[in-house]
């Protein structure tokens, strides 16, 4: 290097421009981000991803479901999208989520590890867990349910109990409008709280209606659109003011009232004698042999999936039965002439009422299908590189089951779009319909279906028995929804009549 040299490198530097450098630096990146996304081939069919944020601007965050629909008409009933880093497909129509749940079952039964859920539940518990510690709570769950009643004579009466309480509490709204959302919520609540804790709450137990508000605050926030962008944008929305960062919060109250009770429990625990869940759970922590699949981190996890499952499903689903029923006051009283028929006024239903009550039943059921209270199920990862309906899936792939796709499915229902309990009857009796899995199918479905079911029916035709349902007053009763992590009607007030 001479006298007034200088470095090549800087030389090189010194004759590119700061426009030229970022357009490199563009290109650099764009092509970066092709290479990351690219999609094996034979990956089933979807939109073109625009870089660095993939297919976000196609999701209708307002109505998701409509943008569904429009997704299936253009590329079939296996589909792909893109968000962020992350592709995920939707599954539609029954043979294919059949396909999914129980004939290739195994190939898809992980859950992906989404950020806003494992932030706080860390693989844990019945929902969120996969592999061996998924496997044991579950087994451990089923066990523990049925040895506290599922299934039998005790856990019915304790629902009916639970009805008496309701209707007493409704009752005394004396046919006044008001809005029943936290009175059901609590009462399908205490039937989980007093197996899981042996506990149930009044209805004016602020403690209590504080936990219920916040349940129903969480279902909302996690449905945010920034919510959901968290997961796939989690670098970037971590940084970002919204309902994503305060979620965790409202976890930790509940896990903080759970873990007070738990706290009480082991106070006077009698390892020979169980109480209820969580005195089963504390002895198999006990009898542990190091695998850490029961720990008091599982076990609250498992509460809370408990509570959340047990709660949230069955209590948005007779909000929907109530404001179904005021809207068609011909099938309310085809469902009470039903009841009277068969129940009459002095005793309370019970399951065994059930076959003798098809009307009832179907009725109970099509508020299922229309409500649609969790339309696309739970997500699924792949577990090994699969092939359905003729397209590969690789092993870690998100997956979403459309159950939305089978209820509104004009192939399987003569009026999808109606509310309509001839769905369910065939010749005046109850039909079943192989189409309707509201609780899913396969080793991941809902281990609270039966106690669900029961508490669907018993609730119902308890309430039909004593109130007949309206509207009040130049109201005209709506059917949109709410969308949360379940799909809620929207807050409504209602006149419980007493007949």
């Amino acid at each position: 290097m001479g006298k007034g040299g200088s470095l090549p490198g800087l030389t090189f530097l010194q004759s590119v421009s700061i426009r030229t450098l970022l357009v490199f630096l563009l290109i650099f990146l764009l092509v970066a981000d092709y290479m990351k996304r690219r999609k094996p081939k034979n990956f089933p069919p979807g939109p073109f991803p625009l870089p660095f944020v993939g297919n976000v601007f196609l999701i209708d965050f307002k109505d998701p479901l409509k943008g569904a629909e429009k997704l299936i008409e253009k590329y079939g009933d296996i589909y792909s999208l893109n968000i962020g880093s992350i592709s995920y497909i939707t599954v539609n129509n029954f043979k294919m989520i059949k396909e999914v749940l129980v004939n290739q079952g195994e190939n898809f039964l992980d859950r992906p590890q989404l950020r806003v859920d494992n932030e706080f539940f860390n693989q844990c518990g019945l929902v969120f867990s996969n592999g061996h510690i998924w496997k044991q709570q579950r087994r451990f769950a089923l066990t523990t349910l049925r040895n506290f009643g599922l299934g039998k004579k005790s856990l019915e009466e304790r629902i009916q109990e639970e009805c008496r309480y309701l209707t007493d509490a409704i009752g005394e709204e004396q046919g006044h409008p008001f809005d029943p959302h936290f009175k059901i919520n609590n009462a399908v609540s205490n039937i989980i709280c007093s197996v899981s804790f042996g506990e149930r709450f009044e209805y004016h137990n602020e403690r209590f209606q504080e936990l219920l508000h916040l349940l129903d605050k969480v279902m909302v926030l996690h449905a945010h659109p920034l919510t959901q962008l968290y997961s796939f944008f989690p670098g970037i929305m971590k940084y970002i003011p919204g309902p994503h960062r305060t979620i965790g919060d409202i976890w930790k109250q509940f896990q903080s009232f759970l873990l007070a009770i738990i706290a009480k429990h082991k106070e006077d625990w009698q390892p020979t004698e169980s109480r209820d869940f969580i005195d089963s759970y504390l002895q198999e922590i006990a009898k542990d042999d190091g695998s850490g699949c029961f720990s008091e981190e599982n076990l609250v996890a498992c509460m809370l999936d408990l509570f959340f499952a047990g709660t949230e499903t069955t209590s948005t689903t007779l909000r929907w039965a109530l404001l179904y029923m005021a809207a068609h006051p011909k099938i309310q009283a085809r469902v009470q002439a039903e009841i009277d028929a068969v129940v009459g006024q002095t005793r309370q239903p019970g399951l065994d009422d059930q076959a003798r009550l098809p009307y009832t039943n179907a009725v109970v059921h099509e508020v299922q299908r229309f409500s649609n209270v969790v339309p696309v199920g739970v997500p699924r990862m792949t577990t090994r590189d699969t092939l359905l309906g003729g397209f590969l899936v690789p092993k870690g792939t998100l997956l979403m089951t459309n159950l939305t796709s089978l209820f509104m499915d004009k192939k399987t229902w003569e009026t999808p779009d109606a509310f309509n309990p001839e769905h369910f009857l065939k010749d005046g009796q109850f039909c079943r319909r192989e189409a309707f899995i509201p609780f899913s199918l396969g080793k991941r479905a809902c281990p609270g279906e039966q106690l669900a079911r029961a508490e669907l029916f018993l609730f119902f035709t308890a309430l039909l028995q004593k109130f007949t349902f309206r509207m009040p007053q130049d109201t005209v009763p709506s059917l949109s929804y709410r969308l949360a992590i379940t799909r809620q009607p929207q807050p409504y007030r209602i006149c419980a009549l007493p007949r």
